[in-house]
């Protein structure tokens, strides 16, 4: 029981939304013995993903990787001479990449795809998985991208392409996701979305376990349109 008495606090997707994140932060009351988890994308889109990037840095946090999170770290691999098409990159990407330190992409880079959290019976993507195959067998880029499953049992990215991963999804492991904010709110039996779309001006949210609890604060404003 001993793992349990530690907080686990899950963390939807931040985008670069700093001031919110700060205030969860003081709302959930993030103390030093609690561990921080995010479910990626805490970069793009909102006014200062460097001050996520640091703050993550601060807390010890803990994160997989999302979408948004490895098209930064693509323009960082070919600005290395790692190969890679930079005309290609957006503008909102390419802004970010010029903003992060040393420190910042020192976190970024090992970002893992997944997180098994054994004691909770749960694992953290980013974006789904692929129901009746382990996390080891799924595609990298359906855990940062999927959304549907086809009804020829493909993921896609897409929300009208198919039913929610997460309806379809029987474990055994609960998934902690974010990624889709234009569903928003997520509660499956195995799976538990936490992307509230605080970058749209909707909120930003936390589980918090062993308790169970969801807490979140309201955005600022709206940083982007939805699905922007």
């Amino acid at each position: 029981m001993a793992p349990l008495a530690v907080r686990h606090v899950f963390i939807g997707d931040v985008h670069g939304c700093l001031d919110e994140l700060e205030a969860l932060i003081r709302k959930v009351r993030v103390g030093p013995a609690d561990r921080v988890v995010f479910v990626g994308d805490l970069v793009a889109k909102g006014p200062d993903s460097a001050g996520v990037v640091a703050c993550a840095r601060e807390l010890k946090a803990l994160s997989v990787r999302g979408n948004h999170d490895e098209a930064v770290l693509r323009i960082r691999r070919a600005r290395k001479g790692g190969g890679g098409d930079l005309s290609r990159a957006k503008k909102t990407h390419l802004r970010v990449a010029d903003s992060l330190c040393e420190a910042d992409w020192r976190w970024l880079e090992p970002l893992p795809l997944w997180l098994s959290f054994p004691a909770f019976g749960s694992l953290v993507v980013h974006a789904g998985m692929v129901p009746g195959k382990p996390v080891s067998a799924q595609r990298p880029e359906d855990l940062m991208t999927m959304r549907t499953m086809r009804p020829d049992g493909h993921a896609s990215p897409r929300l009208e392409d198919g039913l929610l991963w997460a309806k379809a999804y029987r474990g055994p492991e609960r998934v902690i996701f974010g990624h889709d904010a234009i569903t928003g709110f997520q509660r499956e039996p195995f799976a538990l979305g936490l992307d509230t779309g605080c970058v749209y001006g909707r909120t930003l949210t936390a589980l918090v376990l062993p308790n169970e609890e969801l807490i979140s604060v309201p955005a600022r404003r709206a940083y982007r349109e939805i699905g922007q």
